[in-house]
């Protein structure tokens, strides 16, 4: 079995009684609802792998964000062909503020992991398909 460790940035962005999350449309996770955020590029700053990955996810260009929480969990799935890998997902997560005015987010798919962007009611997170890092964030009280 093959096993790596994936390192990503992930924001975290509420408005009245919403979560902006992205439906995955590839990897492990196809189909839940995750946090807009991706992969750390060579030599990139976390925050800016943040500002960059919320652009390309949801369209949203004006944010800020600070540290929230680091976590992980591993899973093991099947890849190419069934063969299993085991995968250590480790997640810098920010909370994120909107500093512009907009709320508008793009839907349709970003080319790469997404098949878009929506702002969901808080209260609807429990019993919907999600990744580790929204069930351990909005689903544990």
């Amino acid at each position: 079995m093959n096993r790596y460790t994936h390192i990503g940035v992930y924001g975290l962005l509420l408005r009245d009684n919403h979560v902006l999350l992205i439906k995955k449309s590839r990897g492990p996770h196809t189909g839940k609802w995750d946090l807009p955020g991706g992969t750390i590029e060579f030599g990139e700053e976390p925050l800016v792998t943040l500002e960059r990955e919320f652009f390309e996810e949801t369209g949203l260009t004006q944010i800020s964000g600070t540290i929230n929480r680091a976590s992980s969990y591993t899973l093991i799935y099947p890849y190419k062909d069934g063969e299993l890998e085991e995968l250590h997902h480790i997640g810098i997560i920010y909370d994120v503020e909107l500093q512009g005015a907009s709320i508008e987010v793009k839907s349709e798919e970003d080319g790469e992991d997404s098949f878009g962007a929506s702002w969901l009611p808080l209260d609807e997170i429990p019993n919907m398909e999600v990744t580790p890092f929204v069930q351990e964030i909005l689903c544990r009280k």
